[in-house]
């Protein structure tokens, strides 16, 4: 692959990471409850940062670099969904959730 078409693909890559990150800021100011607002904070939000590294990764190229960004892209993968699953818990043990919006509920018994 030529230099200035991984430039155009890195340029590419950012402007879409920074407009699913913006998509999902923008959902956590205006979805009404804490498990829609979760959703909003961790699927577009984890997209947009692989986009935004891959991007990096097009522009860079240098083996350093690419290892730092493989790494960052790693715990981004690993830390996201844990974090989802602790604010879900969180909003549902203090009753921040609405019943009527859960299709199951597979705490109730606890």
């Amino acid at each position: 692959m030529s230099a200035v078409v991984a430039d155009w693909l890195g340029a590419a890559c950012l402007v879409a990471g920074g407009l699913l990150s913006l998509a999902a800021g923008i959902g956590v100011l205006r979805f009404p409850d804490v498990l829609a607002r979760m959703h909003a904070a961790t699927k577009p939000q984890v997209l947009g940062v692989l986009l935004l590294l891959l991007g990096l990764a097009l522009r860079l190229r240098s083996p350093a670099d690419l290892g730092m960004i493989g790494l960052v892209a790693l715990f981004q993968l690993a830390t996201a969904p844990v974090a989802a699953q602790m604010i879900g818990r969180a909003a549902y043990r203090s009753g921040r959730t609405d019943p009527d919006l859960l299709d199951t509920d597979e705490l109730a018994g606890r």
